[in-house]
């Protein structure tokens, strides 16, 4: 089961209030419904490709407004050949539109209502009913943060879009070949809406894998300078050994003054040990790091004096 697939299965398990239950079917039907006139009645139609959201609208449906709707069941005539579900609603289904404000008169409507639009918590229920009939997430393990809700129209899309904004989330709308699409890019305004909508657990899984990729990311950061710096310690090592061996070569350490012949003869005979342990092992006494360093840049520049004359 992928990550929405899980996102949309806990959505389908929550209990809410009849006046947010409104506004979820507000959404879900506005977005996945179409409507048939047969025989002077209203037909109402709701797709889906998912079981648990189709029982969600009946039961949604039920509890609701009284009525019994009935589902359908039917191959996807592609190659795939998912299920489709088809929620269908005969009784009733003037006044259900009429009462959600999908339907004015003989119009539908596609603007999302104003009483929802003014309302925070009736807002969240249509953003959890528009994530159920049109919203996809990418698993959290990818590397690419992207969640999207899928609109016909324009209209529609930006109203989701003003609705996430009202939460600070910075939604934005896109055109695709077929609609449009509202969707956030941030990971952390993607953990936001899954609270907003109520996936908690979601959310949570969805926190999980951040904090593990960001302590992973911590480690390889950790581990590249720590590579890094002995890559430089190991390169710093090789030149002063070049710079002593062509001092020694040319003109012999014992030209040097008796601190600098001290600490070249030293470095020959330990090759990989850093400037503190060094400092530690003199024969005339312990000296710092910065006392290492010091006279191993004097003998730097008496190896490219050395070099300047060649």
């Amino acid at each position: 089961m992928s990550f929405a697939s899980e996102v949309k299965k806990e959505l389908t398990t929550l209990i809410v209030h009849p006046e947010h239950a409104r506004a979820e079917l507000s959404a879900l039907i506005r977005m996945n419904g179409s409507l048939l006139l047969q025989e002077n009645f209203f037909i109402l139609n709701i797709q889906t490709e998912n079981a648990s959201i189709a029982r969600r609208i009946f039961s949604l449906l039920k509890d609701t407004y009284g009525f019994r709707s009935e589902v359908l069941v039917r191959k996807k005539m592609n190659l795939k050949k998912n299920n489709v579900y088809v929620v269908r609603l005969k009784q009733g289904a003037k006044e259900v539109l009429a009462d959600l404000k999908i339907l004015d008169g003989m119009f539908l409507t596609i603007h999302v209502s104003g009483d929802i639009k003014g309302n925070t918590q009736k807002m969240k229920s249509y953003l959890r009913g528009a994530f159920l009939a049109g919203g996809s997430v990418n698993n959290p393990q990818t590397s690419r943060y992207h969640l999207e809700i899928y609109s016909t129209y324009e209209s529609h899309a930006r109203d989701l879009a003003d609705m996430m904004n009202s939460y600070e989330l910075f939604a934005n709308i896109l055109e695709r070949k077929s609609g449009w699409i509202t969707y956030l890019k941030s990971a952390e305004k993607i953990t936001d809406f899954l609270t907003l909508i109520g996936a908690n657990i979601s959310r949570f899984k969805f926190e999980d894998v951040l904090i593990l990729r960001d302590f992973r990311n911590s480690v390889n950061r950790l581990q590249n300078a720590e590579l890094a710096n002995m890559n430089k310690t190991v390169d710093a090592a090789a030149r002063q050994l070049e710079d002593i061996r062509l001092i020694k070569r040319v003109q012999g350490l014992e030209s040097l003054p008796e601190k600098l012949a001290e600490l070249a003869k030293m470095r020959l005979q330990y090759p990989d040990m850093n400037f503190k342990a060094l400092g530690e092992i003199l024969p005339s006494g312990k000296i710092s790091k910065s006392g290492i360093n010091h006279r191993m840049r004097k003998l730097s520049r008496i190896a490219q004096e050395i070099r300047s004359k060649k």
